[in-house]
């Protein structure tokens, strides 16, 4: 039992715990290292339920975070389905966790679409989690696609 200002223990989560998600954060570690190279790649990290969540998921045992080298992170958890669900919503989970992390802990807007120099964010498209751009500065262009997720290059 936590006293009401104790914190659970966070703990690094080993590879293979969570195989899923392990393969997701591998194609999001290409695509940061190919235009945020910096921070090194980053982790799973764990902490357990509070005592009060357990009386609502008696499953859910412990909150999971992308979290950069140090173990820092930002945002909220990945949601408990997206270890199950299909791989483009879990690697769509794992991107945007990733990004909330970069942004959170770095202060730095990641990835950025180098035509327009915006923000994307993680998308899905037919079922493949995707890079998306807004598109242009105020132009009547549509937003697009810039890569699937774990594909993004240089440039």
């Amino acid at each position: 039992m936590y006293d009401s200002f104790e914190t659970p223990g966070v703990r690094m989560v080993e590879p293979g715990e969570y195989p899923v998600w392990d393969e997701a954060l591998i194609l999001v570690n290409h695509d940061l290292s190919a235009l945020l190279p910096d921070p090194g790649p980053l982790r799973l990290m764990a902490q357990p339920v509070w005592p009060e969540e357990s009386d609502d998921d008696e499953q859910a045992t412990e909150h999971v975070y992308v979290a950069l080298p140090d173990g820092r992170w930002h945002g909220n958890d990945l949601p408990s389905t997206a270890a199950v669900g299909p791989a483009g919503t879990t690697l769509a989970d794992v991107a945007e966790a990733a990004q909330e992390t970069v942004l959170g802990c770095l202060w730095q807007v990641w990835p950025v679409c180098t035509e327009h120099r915006l923000g994307m964010h993680a998308a899905l498209e037919d079922g493949q989690a995707v890079w998306r751009c807004a598109g242009g500065d105020g132009e009547p262009e549509p937003g697009h696609v810039r890569a699937r997720v774990g594909h993004l290059k240089e440039s």
